[in-house]
């Protein structure tokens, strides 16, 4: 009952200040991600997240909307907020070893600060890919850590191919049923890529991940009708009837699958939640019991270093070497996209939705840390 009236509490503030007209008055301005950094670390650190970790959250949460994904961004800070604030995520990670296998950890996070458990575990992958040419790492009790990528391209840029994946709460039904059981469980791999940035992919098992629909209910913009399903099992473009329903898997019943193995890998194996005994982000007040699975391979134990890096600029040269199809104006290997848009949004500034901007409003207000104290307009000559 306590849990039902504390959840209750934090969604309905949430709605409320949501639905406030002052909203609209908001224009888009272009702001210094730097300055978005500064304001998400000391909101963390108000929640006790020390200093060097508060740091490393705020950043994976900004550099999710400098690669262009701000479903995975700033959207999410008065999620996490209020799971720091509720008590459910603790703020200073303890992350304990449950098995050493020489190649192979699993460790136990805690109920700790997803991004910084997800970091420790990538330098555990390495630092055993290193000694064994593999290493793997299985994560019990973790909580979500936002964008793949952010970590895999850490490994990728010490020289390791890395695959992580995670599980999350349910929001697909299973294949021919009706009712939540499986996350969008998203999964990544990164690679080097010589002269170029890492080649990354980042997908969910969903046509598209759940944040992209609470983006566009932010955004008050309609999404296509195969993206989710309403509560009712019908198909929807309204974004707010589709959170109350189902999002709906890639490609079918493949994505289905991959979503449940994923589930498997990532929970069964880790010892960790699966299924519905998984609480996402937007559950204030529930353990989230998430868990993750990571490989890393070195290169070098694969073939030399310099090698694999002139093979992986020779396929992407291949990739490339195809005519433009009409309405495109190059050809994109995975990872590219969000590279230029990187750099791209690092000189020009970042343009979030107003939505966004008012809930980190309404989130400093709570920490005490005006938002305007951090918010620095980029003006470019």
């Amino acid at each position: 009952m306590e849990n039902l009236y504390r959840r209750t509490q934090y969604q309905t503030g949430r709605l409320k200040f949501m639905h406030n007209p002052t909203i609209n008055e908001l224009a888009p301005t272009a702001l210094d991600p730097v300055g978005l950094i500064d304001f998400t670390t000391t909101v963390y650190q108000q929640a006790g997240i020390p200093a060097e970790d508060a740091r490393l959250a705020a950043d994976s949460l900004v550099q999710a909307d400098l690669w262009g994904h701000q479903s995975h961004g700033l959207l999410r800070l008065g999620w996490y907020y209020a799971r720091l604030r509720s008590g459910v995520m603790n703020p200073r990670t303890d992350v304990s070893t449950i098995t050493d296998a020489g190649a192979i950890a699993v460790l136990d996070g805690n109920e700790s600060v997803g991004p910084v458990i997800a970091k420790y575990a990538t330098d555990e992958a390495v630092r055993r890919a290193r000694l064994h040419g593999v290493g793997v790492i299985s994560v019990r009790n973790s909580n979500h850590f936002g964008t793949c990528m952010y970590f895999t391209r850490m490994a990728a840029q010490q020289n390791c191919v890395m695959l992580m994946m995670t599980n999350g709460g349910p929001n697909m039904a299973p294949w021919g049923g009706l009712g939540k059981k499986i996350g969008t469980n998203p999964w990544s791999i990164a690679v080097p890529a010589g002269r170029h940035a890492p080649m990354v992919m980042d997908l969910a098992n969903s046509g598209v991940a759940r944040g992209k629909i609470y983006l566009a209910n932010n955004r008050h913009e309609s999404i296509p009708s195969t993206w989710a399903v309403d509560a009712q099992g019908n198909p929807t473009t309204d974004p707010k009837e589709a959170l109350k329903g189902f999002v709906l898997p890639m490609a079918g019943h493949k994505g289905y699958a991959i979503g449940v193995m994923v589930d498997v890998m990532s929970g069964v194996l880790s010892g960790s939640g699966f299924q519905d005994q998984v609480n996402g982000p937007y559950d204030p007040v529930g353990l989230s019991r998430a868990g993750h699975f990571i490989m890393a391979l070195d290169i070098a134990a694969f073939q030399p270093v310099a090698q694999f890096h002139e093979r992986m600029e020779s396929y992407i040269d291949s990739l490339k070497s195809v005519p433009i199809a009409a309405g495109h104006d190059k050809v994109y290997y995975p990872g590219e996209m969000e590279a230029e848009a990187d750099l791209r949004q690092r000189a020009d500034g970042l343009v979030l939705p107003g939505e966004t901007l008012a809930d980190l409003e309404r989130v400093g207000q709570e920490a005490g840390i005006p938002l305007r104290n951090f918010t620095r307009p980029i003006r470019n000559p």
